[in-house]
This record gives C-alpha cells, sequence and structure tokens, in this order.
C-alpha cells in the first residue's frame, strides 16, 4: 500500500480526477496506490471530455502538468450563439482578465496520459485491469478485495479509501452513500468528424434549432463535435470542408446527481463518484479535477475530515448552474425560444453579463484553492 506521513491511501478509479488526485498527493510527500477496473487511459478518438478550465489549469500549474496542457490545447478565442443560422451573441475570450484563457480544448485521453507522465516520475503508475470484487461496509476501516486479471486475489485494509470510481462508483455503492437526483427526459446525441483539411477551431457555437439545439466543438486541428438534442442533427451540420471521416459518435440521456456528503469515516468520493450533471459548460472533468486538488491539500493538512463540508458548496453550485444552462438550451416552447432569440443579443452590450458568462466558462464561480496565493 503506498503511503506518505504514516497513511495508506488506496485511489479506486484512473480517469483525470483519479490522476490528479495521486499526482497532488505525491507532490506532498504522499505515495497513493491507484487501481483502475479500465485496461488503460481513455483511447484517444474517444475524445470524451474536452474543455480545460482557467481554475484547473491554476491547480495543475504547481506540478508541471498545465505546461503541458497548454503546449498541445487549442486556444478558444469565441463563444458564439446563433438561431437559425443567425448570430445572437458573439463573447471575445480576449476580454476576460485572468491569468488563463478561460477554456482550452484537449481531448481527455490527452489529459490524462499528461497527468500519467507528471506521475510517472514519482514512480506511481496505475494497476489497470484491476477489479474491486468487494467492499467492506465499515467506513471507519474499509477493506477492500481487489481481483486482477491472472485471477491473483488480494485483500486489503487502507487506513483512507477514495472513490474516483466514476457515475456507477462501486465504492460509493458499497459504503451506503446516497446519489439522489433525476434525469432529465431529452437525448442526446454527438458525432466526430474528421476533415480532408485543418478547419478553425477558435470557437465554439450553439445554433439553436427551435426547438433543440446544434452544437459545434473542436476537437483537434482538423476534427470537430456536433452535439444535439435532434437524433436526425447529423442531416443538418454544415461541414467546413470534405469529411474523411466520423471518428466517434454516442448518445445519452442527461442525470443531475450529487451524494449528500462526499465522504463518510475513512472513505471519501470525487468526481463522477460524488456528482454527475450535464456537460453544457464543460465542468465536469474540471469539477472532478478540483475535487481531487482539495482533497490532496486537505490530506496534506491532516483535515481531509473538512473534505466534504468545503467541497459540497462548489458541487451545489455547479449542478444548479448546469441545469439551469440545460433547460435554456433545451427550450421547446415556440413563445419562449422566440423570447430567447430576441433577449440573447442584449449580451453583446451587457460587460455584466458576458463577464459572468466568461468567469463560469473559466470554473471561478467556485471558491478559489486557498493553498495558491492570488488564485482566482
Amino acid at each position: 500500500m503506498g503511503e506518505g506521513s504514516g497513511k495508506s491511501i488506496l485511489i479506486a478509479g484512473a480517469g483525470p480526477t483519479g490522476l490528479a488526485l495521486a499526482l497532488e498527493l505525491a507532490r506532498r510527500g504522499f505515495k497513493s496506490r491507484l487501481v483502475a477496473r479500465a485496461a488503460g487511459p481513455t483511447p484517444i478518438h474517444e475524445s470524451r471530455a474536452l474543455g480545460v478550465n482557467a481554475r484547473t489549469l491554476t491547480l495543475l500549474e504547481a506540478s508541471g502538468v498545465s505546461a503541458l496542457i497548454l503546449a498541445k490545447a487549442r486556444r478558444l478565442t469565441k463563444f458564439k450563439i446563433s438561431a437559425g443560422g443567425r448570430s445572437l451573441v458573439t463573447l471575445e475570450t480576449e476580454t476576460f482578465r485572468s491569468h488563463y484563457c478561460p477554456i482550452q480544448i484537449l481531448a481527455q485521453g490527452e489529459t490524462e496520459r499528461l497527468l500519467l507522465q507528471k506521475l510517472s516520475a514519482f514512480g506511481i503508475v496505475p494497476e489497470w485491469s484491476t477489479e474491486l470484487t468487494a467492499l467492506s461496509g465499515d467506513v471507519k476501516k474499509p477493506m477492500v478485495t481487489l481481483q486482477y486479471t491472472d485471477g491473483r486475489i488480494e485483500t486489503v485494509e487502507p487506513d483512507m479509501l477514495i472513490g474516483a470510481d466514476g457515475a456507477h462508483s462501486a465504492v460509493r455503492k458499497a459504503f451506503g452513500f446516497a446519489f439522489l437526483g433525476n434525469a432529465i427526459e431529452s437525448r442526446f446525441f454527438l458525432a466526430d468528424y474528421r476533415y480532408a483539411q485543418p478547419v478553425d477551431t477558435g470557437f465554439i457555437e450553439m445554433n439553436f434549432l427551435n426547438p433543440g439545439v446544434l452544437g459545434r466543438l473542436p476537437v483537434n486541428e482538423d476534427t470537430l463535435r456536433y452535439l444535439s438534442t435532434d437524433e436526425d442533427f447529423e442531416t443538418r451540420i454544415d461541414h467546413p470542408a470534405m469529411v474523411l471521416e466520423p471518428t466517434w459518435s454516442s448518445e445519452f440521456r442527461i442525470s443531475f446527481r450529487h451524494v449528500e456528503t462526499m465522504s463518510r469515516g475513512n472513505v471519501f468520493l470525487a468526481g463522477d463518484a460524488a456528482h454527475v450533471h450535464s456537460p453544457a459548460g464543460a465542468r465536469g472533468m474540471n469539477l472532478g479535477i478540483e475535487d481531487a486538488c482539495w482533497l490532496a491539500f486537505l490530506i496534506s493538512e491532516g483535515r481531509e475530515q473538512d473534505y466534504s463540508s468545503l467541497r459540497m458548496p462548489a458541487v451545489k453550485t455547479v449542478l444548479r448552474d448546469t441545469r439551469r444552462n440545460t433547460a435554456f438550451i433545451n427550450l421547446k416552447n415556440p413563445v419562449l425560444t422566440k423570447l430567447r432569440s430576441l433577449l440573447l443579443p442584449l449580451v453583446n452590450h451587457i460587460p455584466s453579463v458576458s463577464t459572468a458568462f466568461l468567469r463560469n466558462a473559466a470554473g471561478q464561480d467556485t471558491p478559489p484553492p486557498p493553498w495558491i496565493p492570488g488564485a482566482q
């Protein structure tokens, strides 16, 4: 079992949250053990989470990961909103005063590999293809049974068990954390397309179809993602260049759920294991990394029991905002969609509204990390 200052720490899950937690602990002298059911990091072609916000870059700066992200990521210079192809709002990210651009674009698999690169310098490598087959219900002294691909079984009793094992978290279920909330009725669809030549990747655009929405997001220099509530959305895409191939597609329903507490005894939850919500605003991966960095800091201070009380307000803020944003883009009533098209152009002329939007996009609507001087 990995140790630091006498504590043995087991992290279940090696996505962005688990990797960031292990890295933040390691640079503070705590060598954790990281196990994951997955066979490896997220495949590059499954771009999944794309946005790395300014708050995340601030948090990962000390570990050196932010410099690596900035060297690979694509800077977003504009947020565009249109309706029926008519421009309603254009927000320039350069107007936002911060050390970092509100959002950089980098596929989740790339972000994970950069975290792994820095983590390896501390001699920590995730134990991939490792299943949690049994967990005891004692939150004071958790017991975990691990099964490896060769059939070998191991039982461990960590001083601290951290579930960063996603929305279907085995840790959350085994230790009795309620996961309250609901799913919305609408389905969402996405497709990534690779083009025969580089395309403009400097902006995100949401085009209201009234009803429904068609979003365009950059993935990399020759690939774009389209996201919609319309199952036939691919027939409505105005491709900017000749399509070489569709590289990934998916459909999903959105749930808004969170635990009532993010810790019980010596069992802690972070990332999607503790909260899930709409991808509107690109907050999911970023909020999980934020959880990880706070938990690592608190463990290093001997204050891990403060974790839930400090993080739950931030979680509730993000869930409230993403629920509101999702309802806004998912309007179906024709009177409301027309009113939306009439009111949105005003955003261009009200600086406080555009600043608030960019601040949320940057992830700066939650309490700043107290261990980073001057952090926003």
